[in-house]
């Protein structure tokens, strides 16, 4: 059981490993925050769960295809939540691939 966000940062970039992984969460998420956003613009309120199912599907695709592993959203749903945009922000500026070599050396 993981007792701080820290740990579960490096456990959450562990699961996290393969580019392609990343690169559909990236996909899924910026796609269901534009759903999101049209959604809210359009009145479409009511389609506001459209966002996560679009978002989850392209993240459980690549855990279960390309990882091979059992997404964190079933075990820590809020700090995998958190994580997916963390992740976004380092991928953004540069800096996921030298986490995830952090965090393979630490293993």
């Amino acid at each position: 059981m993981l007792r701080t966000y820290a740990e579960f940062w490096d456990f959450y970039v562990a699961e996290h490993s393969k580019p392609l992984t990343r690169i559909l969460h990236f996909a899924g998420t910026t796609l269901g925050i534009a759903l999101l956003i049209y959604f809210v613009a359009s009145g479409r309120w009511y389609l506001f769960p459209l966002f996560f199912v679009v978002g989850y599907a392209f993240a459980w695709f690549a855990h279960f295809v390309v990882e091979k592993n059992r997404p964190a959203t079933f075990k820590y749903p809020v700090w995998s939540f958190i994580s997916d945009f963390k992740m976004i922000a380092y991928m953004l500026a540069g800096r996921m691939g030298k986490e995830v070599e952090r965090v393979s050396r630490s293993n």
